[in-house]
C-alpha cells in the first residue's frame, strides 16, 4: 500500500492513477456487472418529481456555431472576463446540446450516442448549470436532461447565497460574473459496470472532451469559457445536492459573452 505521509507519498498516489490498473485489480474486482448480466445503470440520474421541466431547442431549428472548425480550434482560449449581456435561449440550448446532446439512441439498448466520445458509450456524466442571466429563463441551479433535451429546475439561488458558487470555487471572479456556470458530475458506476478497475481513466479522460467541446461551441457564438478545477470538493459536492460517492463533482466552467483580451 502506498504510503501518504508526505509529499513524495501523494506524488506516488498521483502517478498511479494515470498508469492502467495491473493485472491483480481485475482479479481482486472479479466479474464486471455487465458480464454477471446486471442491467445497464439508467442514462441519466432521475429528477425530482415535479420539477418545473424547460423543454430546449432542438439543435436542427438553430442558427448557430457556423464558425469553421479551423477557426473554432485556432481561436480557442480560456476567457476569464464576461460582458453583462445575457445568452438567449438559443445559445443555451446550443452549448447544453454541443456538450452532452444526444444524436441517436441504440435502436435496441438503453444506450446513447452523444456528440462526445465515452469508452464504451458509457457517458458518466450530469450536467448542472447554474443559470444568472438567460433570456426567458428565471436564475437557479438546473440540471440538463439530455434524453430530452431539456432543462430541469433544481433550486432558487439567492443572490445573497452562503457560499456562493464562486466562493465554492475559492473566490475566482470568472464564476461571479459568468451569465451561466457549467458544473460536470460523475457517477461512476455507469463506467465501472463495464470496465471494473479500468474506469478512472477513460473517466477523467471524457470529461476533457465534454469542456472542449464547451470551450468550441462558445468560440463558435462569441462567447468564453474558462475550465476550472480549482474548487473545494467537499462544498462543492454540497452545493449541488451530491453525495461524494456515488456523485462526485469534477469540473466547473463559467459561460459568458467574451470581452475580447
Amino acid at each position: 500500500m502506498i504510503m501518504k505521509t508526505d509529499k513524495q507519498g501523494w506524488m506516488d498516489v498521483c502517478r498511479e492513477h494515470l498508469k492502467n490498473p495491473p493485472g491483480e485489480a481485475f482479479e481482486a474486482w472479479g466479474e464486471s456487472d455487465e458480464r454477471k448480466g446486471i442491467a445497464l445503470p439508467p442514462l441519466e440520474k432521475a429528477f425530482p418529481e415535479g420539477a418545473k421541466r424547460i423543454a430546449l431547442i432542438a439543435p436542427e431549428k438553430l442558427d448557430l456555431g457556423a464558425m469553421a472548425v479551423a477557426d473554432a480550434i485556432r481561436d480557442r482560449h480560456s476567457r476569464r472576463a464576461f460582458t453583462d449581456e445575457p445568452l438567449t435561449f438559443g445559445e443555451l440550448s446550443y452549448l447544453l446540446w454541443a456538450t452532452q446532446g444526444i444524436r441517436k439512441m441504440h435502436p435496441e439498448k438503453p444506450v446513447a450516442f452523444r456528440v462526445v466520445p465515452s469508452g464504451g458509450c458509457r457517458h458518466p456524466y450530469e450536467t448542472y448549470i447554474q443559470i444568472e442571466r438567460v433570456e426567458g429563463v428565471l436564475p437557479g441551479l438546473y440540471r440538463y436532461g439530455a434524453v430530452n433535451h431539456e432543462l430541469v429546475f433544481l433550486r432558487d439561488v439567492p443572490a445573497d447565497a452562503d457560499p456562493s458558487l464562486a466562493d465554492v470555487c475559492y473566490g475566482q471572479g470568472s464564476v461571479a460574473a459568468a451569465a451561466v456556470t457549467f458544473a460536470w458530475t460523475a457517477i461512476p458506476y455507469r463506467t465501472e459496470w463495464r470496465y471494473g478497475p479500468d474506469s478512472l481513466k477513460d473517466l477523467l479522460m471524457g470529461i476533457g472532451h465534454v469542456c472542449q467541446n464547451l470551450y468550441l461551441a462558445c468560440e463558435s457564438i462569441g462567447a468564453g469559457t474558462c475550465a476550472i478545477v480549482a474548487y473545494d470538493q467537499e462544498k462543492l459536492d454540497a452545493y449541488l445536492g451530491l453525495d461524494g460517492v456515488e456523485e462526485i463533482s469534477l469540473y466547473v466552467a463559467p459561460v459568458g459573452k467574451a470581452i475580447e483580451s
